[in-house]
């Protein structure tokens, strides 16, 4: 029998809606798969938490994440609470940093043609994955209070040796896992930490013959994330760009309720969706959880196990097959399922199944 510690972080606004739904795949799962148990503790975290504590990220809450198998992490943040500096309080940020999840991994995946806003797209043919390097780029200065009286403030753009490396690694082992290619996005004509960026990108690139590889500016590659998407297999780049294009590609597959994310490092790793607390729709029942549901399935990927696969496999099948109907639609994607019909139509799913 296999055990896994989950520290489950709802934090704020849909985030506590979305992450039920999730909870509620993997106890499917656990049924289908009884072999491998995922013990779920809850613990606070987010704008609300600061609210209630003056602490977004309390210790305990840190440690648990320390010690767990695994994160799984709804939702964080508030618009109206925000650091003296003006910006909003990010404890994803902060776990980023502190547990060192380099690689922000996320996964765009098209379920149905009638989600998208492009022409003549079918199920499967927008799959791509996005390389975001997390703990520095543009985000470096993040902590870093603006003098509002000040005649002019700065940004730091930090670009480093191992954190490029790292990034642009683990981009090529994706791709050699997929169809084999990897597109790097910058700005290197223009700024000098990108063209050391492409330098070391190119320098990885030669350890990796089998798997093509080629060079876009960011500009360029918003442009043909929307013309021709079908063109990217896995795509890497620095912190903001991929913060900022990953939502435009989601974009492409029905919004960010349908896009979920990885943030993995070398020994621990933190799964949630792409989307925020979506704080003007909480409560309300209608948020979409499917990005939080394929979140939980990248952990159990990521897990690594027989069983954690096959339970990944059960969530993304269960996903193809409610997805595939257009009536099987949360408000975002233009129908009138609830956030809790969409938890227990891709349940169901899950316990109908074969592993």
């Amino acid at each position: 029998m296999n055990h896994f510690s989950i520290a489950v972080l709802p934090g704020d606004g849909i985030g506590t809606e979305v992450m039920a739904e999730a909870l509620k795949c993997l106890r499917a799962v656990e049924t289908r798969i009884p072999t491998t148990l995922y013990h779920q503790d809850e613990y606070p975290a987010g704008a609300g938490e600061y609210l209630r504590s003056g602490n977004p990220l309390p210790d305990r809450t840190m440690e648990a994440c320390r010690q767990a198998d695994a994160i799984l992490l709804g939702a964080m943040g508030l618009p109206d609470v925000r650091w003296p500096g003006g910006t909003e309080m990010a404890p994803q940020l902060d776990l980023r940093e502190q547990l060192d999840l380099y690689a922000g991994v996320r996964p765009i995946r098209l379920y149905n043609a009638a989600h998208s806003p492009l022409k003549g797209y079918q199920a499967g043919e927008i799959d791509l994955v996005i390389f975001r390097e997390n703990t520095e780029g543009m985000f470096a200065s993040r902590k870093q209070q603006a003098d509002f009286s000040a005649p002019q403030v700065s940004d730091t753009l930090l670009v480093s040796r191992h954190a490029t490396g790292r990034i642009c690694r683990a981009a090529f082992e994706m791709a050699a896992r997929r169809r084999g290619k990897v597109t790097l996005v910058d700005k290197a004509n223009v700024l000098p930490s990108m063209a050391y960026f492409r330098s070391i990108f190119n320098e990885v690139a030669a350890s990796f013959p089998d798997v093509e590889n080629e060079r876009v500016y960011v500009d360029a590659a918003a442009l043909y994330l929307v013309r021709d998407p079908r063109r990217f297999d896995v795509l890497v780049m620095e912190n903001l760009f991929g913060d900022i294009l990953s939502d435009l590609a989601a974009g492409l597959v029905g919004g960010m309720g349908m896009a979920p994310s990885g943030d993995i490092g070398d020994g621990c790793a933190l799964f949630q969706p792409s989307h925020g607390s979506a704080p003007d729709i909480a409560g309300k029942g209608i948020a979409n959880p499917i990005a939080t549901i394929l979140s939980a399935a990248m952990m159990l990927d990521w897990l690594d196990k027989e069983d954690t696969r096959q339970g990944a496999r059960l969530i993304y099948q269960a996903v193809e097959r409610v997805a595939a109907g257009t009536a099987n639609s949360t408000r975002d994607l233009g129908g009138e399922i609830a956030t809790t019909q969409m938890g227990d139509l891709l349940a169901s799913a899950i316990l109908q199944s074969e592993p």
